[in-house]
């Protein structure tokens, strides 16, 4: 692993929830703005 030592700074209890974490948020914001700036998005979910 390339970036191994980031370990000795940060425990992975820590940032891989908090890395996990900020993609969710990334993913809902991405979605919120389709939904709300087209037209088809909430028509695809909706089927």
């Amino acid at each position: 692993m390339n970036q191994g030592r980031i370990w000795t700074v940060v425990k992975p209890t820590v940032g891989l929830p908090l890395f996990l974490g900020t993609v969710l948020v990334i993913a809902i914001l991405v979605h919120l703005a389709l939904i709300n700036n087209t037209d088809w998005f909430p028509a695809y979910w909706n089927g």
